[in-house]
């Protein structure tokens, strides 16, 4: 008899994005896993993304939002739906992502091999650059100083703070004891609060490393743009109010730095998103 696999959702987010989704879809269907389903949710696109995903993909399951709930309300989305249906596990993986065809069995392994382990991660390389490590699993934060790492290479397990987003393999028991993502997060910071409260809670993070994924990075939005300010420094800031013993330290040097750094060089409206993000009173705690 064959052993038991637990049953994995994997949760792909679309927003106006639907040539790197297919990409995607069709990376997942190499997987050598034999217990997963795929769900795309189409996070509000204002494209033909969700008619484009459905014609190349009938038997994929596609859920739509009726308008654009950000990174975390868009994956709750389709979080719950998993839950609803029996997931064991729950797999948050970006869009824009290719993935190598053990990925998923390498995760799940590292996560039954330890009950208490709440999330894994995956070894992310540069779509442009496949062999350079974009992040190993998650990253670091000082609550001090307000900013925050991925990792380039291994370290321990207890090393890691968060495990990024674009990959995040989670356990159904933190979802039930821990909750979702905060929706509070519209963009950015939300898979790093995850991850301190999922540490709080006593859950383990790990990374597996046999488990390799792509990752183009910032395709949204461009790694330029003054959306991606605006949400990155509104959400920090709501980081560092919730985890930092002393809020007021990390802001000023993590998200002010910032806002110094583009006055300088004279990047003006990058400058005032920084500083509009910053000011939104509605990330207050």
């Amino acid at each position: 008899m064959a052993a038991f696999k637990p049953l994995v959702y994997v949760i792909v987010l679309n927003w106006n994005g639907w040539r790197d989704t297919l990409k995607c879809l069709l990376s997942l269907e190499t997987l050598d896993y034999p217990n997963y389903r795929v769900v795309v949710v189409d996070n509000g696109s204002t494209d033909d993304s969700a008619d484009r995903i459905k014609k190349a993909h009938p038997d994929v399951e596609l859920i739509g939002t009726s308008k654009n709930l950000g990174f975390a309300g868009g994956n709750n989305v389709g979080i719950r739906y998993a839950l609803e249906r029996g997931a064991d596990y729950v797999w948050l993986l970006n869009n824009d992502t290719k993935v190598d065809s053990h990925a998923l069995t390498a995760m799940v392994e590292v996560a039954e091999r330890d009950l208490e382990i709440g999330a894994v991660g995956s070894v992310l390389y540069y779509m442009d650059e496949p062999e350079r490590v974009q992040a190993w699993g998650g990253g670091w934060v000082s609550l001090w100083w307000g900013i925050s790492r991925h990792f380039a290479a291994p370290v321990p397990a207890e090393r890691v703070h968060y495990i990024t987003g674009a990959s995040l393999l989670i356990r159904r028991k933190v979802l039930e004891e821990v909750g979702l993502l905060d929706e509070g997060f519209f963009m950015y910071w939300e898979d790093t609060d995850f991850g301190f409260r999922l540490r709080k809670a006593g859950w383990k993070l790990a990374v597996a490393s046999d488990a390799r994924v792509w990752h183009k990075e910032s395709a949204s939005l461009g790694r330029q743009s003054p959306v991606l300010d605006k949400y990155f420094n509104a959400s920090a800031v709501r980081f560092f109010r919730r985890h930092a013993p002393f809020p007021m330290m990390p802001i000023l040097v993590g998200p002010g730095g910032r806002f110094l750094k583009r006055v300088v060089r004279r990047e003006w409206g990058q400058a005032g998103a920084v500083l509009r993000g910053i000011a939104q009173h509605e990330y207050s705690e």
